[in-house]
């Protein structure tokens, strides 16, 4: 019996999944402009990713090991972008054995240069399209109206779902004590004291009308005497019709995760399904004033034309570069099959 995973395949076509009656089938979608992220240089203080070097460096000796080396993968930035593609295949796998669909995966600019926005090439064989919003705001990946319209009119179909994933929004002032201090609060080295995120995230929950913005980047408080196991989440069980939260106590740890606020308070057009605690031990101009969590789960239910359903979750929560846990996989297994 052969053990080994499967052969892996690169550029080439994506071949349509065919409809199969209560088998969902997901896709991934990367906003970023991975030669533009890849290319930032390293001497740029803020709004880059780390090279692998970093990496390697911060939490040396995790990475010291044959497969990421020079001679077999990248060492610049392009590394970090590959980890973060390695970090959804465990996803890829459980959702995949849920579903009975492989999970296809795009990038609007790929590692050859190809563009490809989203439009009936990706949607026509998509019910949960996933948008994984790390995208640099200074890379300007803005949706268009074309793109807004084809999401609009997918979202008419009965069944489908949309994943927005805007990430983190550290340091964005120009008070360098600021910057310092949420800096000190996550405390992950490399991030940098600025690192803004999530222009095209950002485009399509302002066009789709839902009222939500990606705040800060919030460190979760953990379970005292834990390495990183994040308190259990504040559910509001009530409000989980799609049943997201059955058997999920817990979300991923990750240091700087946004807070989702709802720029418009008590809108009926969105539930907020979770509520993180923050670790208050570490001040920050949120905890500051008064907050002891953050929004991180949210669904907007189908509305008038919209027939599909709208899930707002960091893609942090759907990678492993932060721990996989029985509570994480329970959560990748119910939003599949939701």
């Amino acid at each position: 019996m052969n053990t080994q995973p499967p052969a892996r395949t690169y550029n080439q076509a994506h071949l349509p999944r065919p409809y199969r009656a209560g088998k969902r089938r997901l896709s991934i979608y990367w906003s970023w402009s991975y030669p533009w992220e890849a290319q930032r240089s390293p001497a740029e203080m803020n709004n880059r990713f780390s090279t692998i070097t970093e990496v390697r460096n911060a939490i040396y000796p995790a990475y010291e090991k044959p497969e990421y080396e020079a001679a077999n993968f990248l060492q610049g930035i392009a590394g970090t972008l590959e980890l973060f593609h390695r970090s959804t295949l465990s996803f890829q796998k459980q959702a995949g054995e849920a579903t009975g669909q492989p999970v296809a995966v795009f990038q609007r600019v790929d590692q050859a240069g190809f563009r490809l926005p989203i439009d009936e090439r990706i949607l026509a064989d998509t019910d949960t399209l996933m948008v994984f919003s790390l995208d640099h705001l200074a890379s300007e990946q803005k949706a268009d109206a074309a793109e807004i319209a084809a999401i609009r009119e997918w979202l008419k179909r009965e069944g489908t779902c949309l994943l927005l994933a805007p990430h983190h929004d550290v340091g964005f002032t120009d008070d360098v004590a600021q910057r310092q201090m949420e800096y000190r609060h996550h405390g992950d080295t490399l991030v940098p004291r600025q690192q803004r995120f999530s222009t095209y995230g950002r485009d399509l929950l302002a066009a789709l009308g839902l009222p939500v913005l990606n705040q800060w980047g919030l460190r979760p408080a953990v379970v005292k005497g834990s390495r990183n196991e994040p308190v259990p989440v504040i559910a509001n069980r009530d409000l989980d019709k799609p049943g997201l939260l059955k058997n999920v106590t817990s979300m991923n740890f990750h240091q700087h995760q946004p807070h989702y606020a709802l720029t418009v308070p008590d809108s009926k057009a969105i539930h907020v399904l979770a509520r993180q605690p923050v670790d208050l031990e570490r001040p920050h101009p949120y905890t500051a004033a008064g907050n002891k969590d953050f929004n991180c789960l949210l669904w907007a239910p189908p509305a008038g034309e919209r027939a599909g359903s709208i899930v707002i979750a960091d893609s942090t929560h759907f990678t492993t570069l932060f721990g996989e846990t029985e509570s994480l996989v329970n959560f990748w297994r119910n939003f599949a099959t939701m």
